[in-house]
C-alpha cells in the first residue's frame, strides 16, 4: 500500500482515483507549516474524498497566511477524522537553516504546543542514519511512535517500509492510531552510501524513457523554468539543445551506469562501520523499545 504525497497538492492521489485499479489509493498530502522562525513539513494521508478539496483550502489558506493560534485547531480537525494518519515528517531536518539547536528548541515548542495531534514520528528513507538516530531519541522523550516514509525524487524503491497484516490503508491507520503499533523495516539500499543513491536519483531523472509521450522522454522534457515572461515551460521549448556543460555534467554521471565505475565509487564512498553499527549493532537496540516502534528489524547487509 502506497501513500503518495506531493507538497501542498493533491492532484496526483485525486487523478489516480479516476482509474478503477488505484480508486483506493489514499488521497494525502504532505502540508508545509511555517513555524515560528522556521518550517515543518507534515504527512496528512488518507483525506476523506468528500471533503478533500474543502480541507486543502482550509490548509493553503493558513500557510499562506499562518495563524499560530489556529494551528491547533486545525490538526485537532484532522485528528477528529478516524481514517486520517497525521505523522510529523523528517522532524530533525533544518529546513529554514536556523542552526540545529534552534531548530530542535522550536520542535520541542511545537510538540508541546499540538503533538497532541502528531500520530507518528517519521524515519526518513533518505535521511542520514544519524539524522534517524535523533527522531528516535526525539521520539521516545515523548512517548510517540515512529513510522518508515521519506521523500522520493527517482525511481528507487522506498527504503523503509512498514510492515502489517492490514488489508487496507484505513485499517493500517488505526493499526498506528489505536493500538499504537508499527513496525518499521529498513531495506538494504539504505546501507548504500548516501552520495551514490542520490547520484543515481540523478540517474534516473535524466534517463530518456522511450515509452513516454514523445514530449517527454527526454530530461528536459520533464523539468520546467519560466521563460522570460514568468511563464513555467519545459526547459526543451527553451532551447534548441541543452548547453555543453550540462551535457558534459550527465555524461560523467552516466558512468555510474558502468558497474566497475560503479563499485569502485560505492567502495570509495562507503562507511562500513557505519554499516556495522545500523545493521548489528542500533537496530536490534531499537527493536527492544516497543514501546516507541513496534519493532525496528536489523537487516543483514551483504
Amino acid at each position: 500500500m502506497i501513500s503518495l504525497t506531493d507538497h501542498d497538492n493533491i492532484e496526483a492521489p485525486t487523478l489516480l482515483h479516476v482509474l478503477p485499479e488505484s480508486r483506493n489509493v489514499p488521497i494525502s498530502v504532505e502540508w508545509t507549516v511555517p513555524y515560528k522562525d522556521t518550517t515543518f513539513h507534515v504527512g496528512i494521508h488518507n483525506l476523506p474524498p468528500a471533503r478533500a478539496e474543502i480541507i486543502m483550502a482550509q490548509l493553503r489558506e493558513w500557510t499562506k497566511s499562518p495563524e499560530p493560534h489556529r494551528l491547533r485547531d486545525l490538526l485537532k480537525t484532522l485528528h477528529e477524522i478516524q481514517d486520517v494518519l497525521i505523522v510529523l515528517n523528517h522532524p530533525m531536518w533544518d529546513l529554514a537553516g536556523i542552526g540545529k539547536d534552534k531548530h530542535v528548541d522550536t520542535l520541542h515548542h511545537l510538540v508541546t504546543e499540538a503533538g497532541m495531534y502528531f500520530h507518528a514520528f517519521e524515519l526518513g528513507g533518505v535521511r542520514s542514519w544519524k539524522e534517524n538516530q535523533a527522531v528516535l531519541e526525539f521520539a521516545e522523550a515523548w512517548g510517540q511512535l515512529v513510522i518508515g516514509g521519506g521523500d522520493r525524487h527517482g525511481a528507487e524503491p522506498s527504503a523503509v517500509l512498514n510492515l502489517t497484516n492490514a488489508q487496507d490503508f484505513g485499517s493500517f491507520v488505526q493499526e498506528v492510531r489505536e493500538k499504537r503499533q508499527c513496525h518499521v523495516l529498513f531495506m538494504p539500499q539504505y546501507a548504500e552510501p548516501f552520495t551514490l543513491r542520490i547520484l543515481q536519483s540523478l540517474l534516473d531523472v535524466i534517463r530518456e524513457y522511450g515509452d513516454y509521450p514523445l514530449a517527454s522522454r527526454k530530461w528536459d522534457g520533464r523539468v520546467f523554468h519560466p521563460d522570460r515572461h514568468g511563464v513555467v515551460r519545459p526547459l526543451a521549448t527553451l532551447w534548441d539543445k541543452p548547453p555543453i556543460f550540462i551535457d558534459a555534467f550527465f555524461a560523467f554521471v552516466r558512468l555510474l551506469e558502468v558497474e566497475p565505475i560503479r563499485q569502485a565509487v560505492r567502495f570509495t564512498l562507503s562507511k562500513p562501520e557505519h554499516q556495522k553499527r545500523f545493521v548489528a549493532g542500533r537496530g536490534e537496540e531499537v527493536a527492544a523499545h516497543g514501546r516507541l516502534t513496534g519493532r525496528i528489524l536489523p537487516r543483514h547487509v551483504r
